[in-house]
């Protein structure tokens, strides 16, 4: 199987938290590579091109203003079946039904109805990864 390519974002709660180390230690661990990395301040018109999809739906503002409020690593990642395989070990994206041993699971917090607040990011596609990569990589 040919190595793809996918974008991970650690979100502003997982950097300020400190967990930034343990989330690429669980990564590399898993035996995908580190292309590029970068801490970035985003602004608000670089989210809101990541975040293009959203706009105008209920949680899209809430999502910037959270993604604003410190900075972000961003890591391209490359293996096979990286992007299926980053999203099972960041867990569901609500870090409280998140199973044990994900990232979520074992580091995220219950932030009552705002799931925001989950820790990562990871590409859902080939194609939401390319378009990614050229966002924060560019």
């Amino acid at each position: 199987m040919p190595t793809e390519e996918t974008l991970v974002l650690v979100k502003p709660d997982g950097v300020a938290r400190g967990l930034t180390g343990a989330i690429l230690a669980r990564i590399e661990a898993k035996g995908y590579t580190i292309v590029d990395l970068r801490l970035i301040h985003p602004d608000r018109k670089h989210l809101a091109q990541h975040y293009a999809e959203h706009e105008g739906k209920p949680f899209y503002e809430p999502l910037i203003d959270f993604m604003l409020s410190g900075p972000v690593v961003a890591v391209r990642l490359s293996g096979e079946r990286v992007i299926e395989g980053f999203r099972s070990l960041a867990g569901k994206t609500d870090p409280t039904v998140s199973a044990p041993g994900t990232i979520r699971g074992d580091y995220g917090r219950d932030w009552g109805t705002s799931v925001q607040q989950n820790l990562v990011h990871g590409s859902d596609s080939p194609e939401s990864a390319a378009r990614e990569i050229g966002i924060w990589f560019d």
